[in-house]
């Protein structure tokens, strides 16, 4: 299976279906960017620290794999010069709307996160990468091809998953009972063809849940230095695994 091509069909379907993560930010949201009142997520629920970014104005920001017209727009609003690079053509379009629709500084180009060849080597003053790592098989080159374009002493801002997300049962999961059926790591192209087709019949992207060893220690590898680090999860009553502990991560990493 080519899983680039299917995951980019995957998302541009949830782009119709009104995914939570495809709906662009509102023009009050910018308005308020403008003034400095803005904030982002990476992972479900929590803000990103405001200490966590360096001054935006005339910065150089990498959306990577974040379309959708949600962080990026806001970062544009909040000064930066902001590039949006993603797998999905209508995920980059919702960004390519808010920045029509503002009059925002932000550009949209379609790709694989782990082949940013595109880019020449420290392109880039910050690198944004939300939750989404976990549509790609091998992110060693994804932190590899960051550390690349990031300029020294730029800071890398990145969500993931923790690899117990991919293990449980989902069908117990489903009834609130938290049963560990997989190994870690996960890869949905292993599964059986018939447990697949809960995923692929409906139109679902296909997910890997990567070890904290290749998220964290991956990162480390690349020559990134990891300076902040906090969890967070969804709400108990939408997730089961979150009402027992946090189950995302995200880390802030330091390139000196």
């Amino acid at each position: 299976m080519d899983i680039l091509a299917y995951n980019r069909e995957a998302w541009n379907r949830r782009v119709t279906q009104g995914n939570e993560w495809t709906v662009p930010v509102t023009a009050e949201a910018i308005a308020k960017a403008r003034e400095g009142d803005w904030s982002i997520v990476l992972t479900p629920l929590k803000p990103v620290p405001a200490d966590w970014f360096p001054s935006l104005q005339g910065k150089k920001v990498l959306g990577l794999a974040a379309g959708g017209g949600q962080q990026g727009p806001l970062l544009a609003a909040a000064g930066g010069e902001v590039t949006i690079f993603d797998n999905s053509p209508a995920q980059l379009a919702q960004d390519d709307l808010v920045a029509k629709r503002e009059g925002l500084p932000l550009r949209t180009v379609q790709g694989d996160m782990a082949d940013l060849s595109i880019f020449g080597d420290e392109t880039f003053d910050l690198i944004i990468h939300p939750c989404s790592n976990c549509f790609v098989p091998d992110i060693k080159p994804v932190w590899r091809e960051a550390h690349r374009v990031l300029k020294k002493g730029g800071v890398m801002l990145s969500g993931f998953c923790n690899p117990i997300t991919w293990v449980l049962d989902p069908d117990l999961e489903a009834k609130g009972v938290l049963q560990i059926k997989y190994r870690a790591p996960y890869s949905d192209l292993e599964l059986t063809e018939e447990e697949r087709r809960r995923y692929t019949d409906s139109g679902e992207p296909l997910g890997f849940g990567h070890t904290l060893e290749d998220q964290i220690g991956g990162q480390i590898a690349a020559g990134f230095s990891i300076t902040g680090f906090y969890e967070d999860a969804w709400a108990p009553e939408k997730h089961p695994l979150s009402a027992k502990m946090p189950c995302y991560v995200a880390t802030r990493a330091l390139k000196a």
